[in-house]
């Protein structure tokens, strides 16, 4: 939606599906014209139960996984473009879960943090970086401004 690029990235939770109940999900709308899912790339998954059982985070879950064009066409500034539909079916393990689905491993806010706090407490980088907070977002966290640079 308000866009005239590429979308492509998705993610999204489901809350307390039944265990052992598998679900086709369709993700309409899509504007690149092919996918890795075409070449057996599967969906990203992490079920918070499943990492409680097992230790295990995301990983590569999802079956009958499909990338095709769908008939909708967009009206757009050169004319009409075709959109596409990602299809995947996932059968939940687990009772009173939250499994969540992404195209890429997501990377947090507070991930990014860190990383910069690292690269700012070792003394050799620090003496070439320098950070600035340029604004703040509309939920507060800071959007910052690294200067890299020789002495």
């Amino acid at each position: 939606m308000n866009t005239s690029g590429n979308t492509q990235w998705f993610f999204f939770r489901v809350s307390s599906a039944p265990a052992f109940t598998a679900v086709r999900f369709n993700l309409l709308n899509l504007c690149k014209p092919d996918s890795l899912y075409n070449e057996g790339m599967k969906v990203l998954v992490y079920s918070e139960r499943h990492a409680q059982a097992k230790d295990i985070g995301w990983h590569r879950g999802g079956t009958k996984i499909a990338y095709y064009a769908n008939g909708i066409r967009k009206d757009g500034v050169k004319g009409f473009r075709t959109l596409y539909t990602m299809t995947f079916t996932y059968e939940f393990e687990y009772e009173d879960d939250n499994v969540y689905f992404a195209y890429c491993y997501p990377y947090t806010y507070t991930e990014l943090a860190e990383e910069l706090n690292a690269i700012l407490a070792d003394p050799i980088k620090q003496q070439y970086v320098h950070k600035k907070t340029l604004t703040e977002t509309l939920a507060g966290n800071k959007c910052e401004v690294l200067t890299i640079t020789s002495k």
